[in-house]
């Protein structure tokens, strides 16, 4: 708990912000740099958003392997990612895997408020590979709870049959698979404090929010919020999942007019993104500047509506 006390706000809300992307984050400097990215800027990238938006925010989430100085400049809460970023495509199941050199011990050790790990979890896969995956957990939840540190699990779903999980097709697939692996990973076996995970719905399908050619009515989208809220007896955020900040925001107006429950976010891309084309073309300086004026912005329009909208977690 009192680690807990750290990462969310006086109203007891998460309002957390997600700079952990290391693959992700080197495709998007290396795309506005026209070259590779090297690993001092993804450092220095994570420095900045560090340095001047965690005034705004209750923590942050980085990664031990370029985000460590970024943390000793942090304003907020930390969590610290245990994962290895990305997943091997080659064999099947996209099984999780953690940092060769970490350890809950030592993220502990590095300051760390919340230990997160990321999964991929497709309730429809087979039971060989979900069964790994699960007793997987059961380590992770173990050494969490061996070490006092708050286990923050990461879920984000997937079809392995669907290779884009933005299609129609995923669209209709996805309340199902999002609320079933929420129940899930809430049993007390996994000894998880905190699950982040996906709205149970891609709004872009949801009648009057994208799409013409939607897949679920408001109605159908505001009982699967109600489901998802049901589905698990523990403090649950939302990840923004990259979609632009105006929408995340419609979102979680729509979750708690249906009925969500949910206790805030840990919200990357949304916020911070558009702060990379500055940095690449013009440096440091216009970066710290980009995320004074527009990165702060965000978090603070964030932060209203989560006032709106989150529930403060139950002590």
């Amino acid at each position: 708990m009192k680690h807990l006390k750290k990462l969310w706000n006086k109203e007891q809300i998460f309002a957390a912000l997600a700079i952990d992307q290391r693959g992700a984050l080197r495709k998007m400097l290396t795309k506005a740099k026209g070259e590779e990215a090297c690993a001092k800027e993804l450092e220095e990238f994570k420095m900045i958003v560090s340095s001047q938006l965690t005034k705004d925010a209750s923590a942050i989430l980085l990664d031990p392997e370029y985000g460590l100085p970024a943390a000793k400049a942090k304003e907020a809460g930390l969590l610290l990612a245990y994962e290895k970023t990305g997943y091997d495509s080659t064999v099947p199941g996209r099984l999780p895997d953690l940092l060769p050199t970490c350890s809950v011990k030592n993220l502990k050790e590095a300051g760390a408020d919340a230990c997160k790990f990321l999964l991929y979890y497709d309730v429809d896969e087979s039971d060989e590979i979900n069964e790994r995956k699960q007793v997987f957990i059961e380590r992770i939840g173990s050494e969490c709870q061996a070490e006092n540190l708050p286990f923050f699990l990461e879920l984000v779903s997937y079809d392995q049959n669907i290779s884009d999980s933005q299609s129609k097709e995923y669209a209709m697939k996805k309340p199902g698979k999002v609320i079933k692996m929420m129940e899930k990973f809430s049993e007390e076996r996994f000894n998880v404090d905190v699950l982040k995970v996906e709205v149970p719905v891609n709004m872009h399908y949801v009648e009057g929010y994208g799409q013409t050619d939607f897949v679920h009515t408001k109605e159908e989208a505001a009982k699967f919020f109600q489901e998802q809220a049901a589905a698990t007896h523990l403090p649950y955020i939302f990840l923004s999942a990259g979609v632009e900040a105006e929408l995340f925001y419609e979102t979680l107006r729509f979750a708690k007019a249906a009925g969500s429950t949910f206790n805030g976010v840990l919200c990357g891309r949304a916020t911070w993104s558009a702060g990379v084309e500055t940095f690449v073309k013009h440096g440091k300086e216009a970066a710290m500047t980009w995320m004074n004026e527009e990165g702060s912005k965000k978090i603070q329009q964030l932060n209203q509506v989560l006032k709106e909208t989150a529930t403060p977690v139950a002590l």
